[in-house]
């Protein structure tokens, strides 16, 4: 794999239908016709059933439609696509991430904190972080809610170049989600690259999108218009991250610190 000194970002910010995972890939498909040459697409999380906790009847398996079909569009585009869908395995469900390469390999993460309700009640919980290397960055997957969790997501001895992070953030709550995330790229010196949904819920919930990629000192490179379906696609630096790493090397007087699981 290449080393690539700027990065491509798109974002994907749309409307998710209600448990019905054949009209959302047919709607991402179409939206997707728009993308411009890019690196990476950025899905919101459980961009093919919208956030349910009906697992039983969502679930597929890594060889189930969403996932083939995401591969298919990291072939037909040249690119890696970042996302989560509802995953079944050994009668257990999952909130499960991805990063999909255009060559088809695919690494996977399993959402670590999940929603107080009905996500905790039916999905096991993730244990493990995953990190991909891709064209030379590292990248972090991460998925809403882990948001909050600062512990879980920090970039020890700087692990990692850039996290992202898939969500489905309601409207009432557009504030914290901004919030934290400018606050997850400062404390840990890295871009970060959130895709969020917009549209109302079968629970009725509302949310407004604010999809964003934010740079390593907290500012925000660019922001998705709120209520609207669009793409937009942030090219990102490696030189100046390294640069401002070294020069501010905070990172060295982080306190050391194990996670039990």
């Amino acid at each position: 794999m290449e080393t690539s000194e700027q990065l491509r970002i798109s974002l994907v910010q749309a409307d998710i239908a209600w448990e019905d995972t054949h009209a959302n890939l047919a709607h991402f498909g179409e939206l997707l016709h728009q993308l411009p040459p890019t690196d990476i697409v950025v899905l919101p999380e459980m961009f093919s059933t919208a956030f349910s906790s009906n697992a039983t009847a969502l679930a597929e398996t890594t060889d189930g439609p969403t996932l083939q079909q995401v591969k298919q569009w990291a072939n037909q585009y040249q690119c890696a696509f970042v996302g989560s869908f509802i995953a079944q395995e050994d009668n257990q469900y999952y909130n499960r991430g991805f990063f999909v390469e255009p060559t088809g390999n695919i690494h996977f993460y399993d959402k670590r904190h999940l929603f107080f309700g009905g996500e905790e009640t039916y999905f096991t919980p993730g244990n493990n972080n995953t990190i991909v290397s891709y064209k030379g960055w590292n990248i972090a997957l991460s998925i809403c809610y882990d948001l909050r969790f600062p512990v879980w997501l920090r970039n020890d001895h700087l692990k990692y170049d850039i996290l992202m992070v898939v969500a489905e953030w309601p409207t009432n709550r557009q504030h914290i989600f901004e919030t934290l995330l400018a606050a997850r790229a400062i404390e840990n010196q890295a871009y970060v690259c959130a895709c969020n949904r917009i549209g109302k819920d079968g629970n009725h919930l509302q949310y407004s999108g604010g999809s964003q990629v934010i740079d390593y000192r907290g500012r925000v490179l660019e922001r998705l218009t709120d209520h609207t379906e669009e793409i937009k696609t942030v090219v990102i630096e490696k030189y100046p991250l390294e640069s401002m790493r070294e020069k501010a090397p905070v990172w060295k007087h982080a306190d050391s610190f194990t996670i039990t699981i």
